[in-house]
C-alpha cells in the first residue's frame, strides 16, 4: 500500500526530504503523499523513511491504496525507469 499523512501532521518538514521517490510534497494545510510514487521505500530501503523521521507518528498505510510487495517493487522499477530516460 501507499502510504498517507493524517492531519496529525505538524509539517515539521523532516519527511519530505527522506523520500527517495519524491512522492511527499507541501500540500494546502499538512504534507500530502503521491500515492502513484509511493512505494513504502521498497526497492530503496527495508522500511519507510518518512515513517521512521516522523516525530508524530502520522503516516500510516493508505487503506485506499491496496498493493502488495510485488506490486510496489514493479512501481520502484517504474519510477527508476522514468528517471534514466
Amino acid at each position: 500500500m501507499a502510504l498517507m499523512i493524517t492531519d496529525e501532521c505538524i509539517n515539521c518538514d523532516v519527511c519530505e526530504p527522506e523520500c527517495p521517490n519524491d512522492a511527499i510534497s507541501a500540500g494546502e494545510d499538512i504534507y500530502v503523499i503521491d500515492p502513484d510514487k509511493c512505494t513504502e521505500c521498497v526497492g530503496h530501503f527495508d522500511e519507510p523513511q518518512c515513517q521512521k523521521v516522523c516525530p508524530v507518528d502520522c503516516i500510516p498505510l493508505n487503506p485506499n491504496v491496496p498493493e502488495t510487495k510485488e506490486q510496489l517493487l514493479e512501481k520502484y522499477r517504474g519510477l527508476m525507469a522514468q528517471k534514466e530516460s
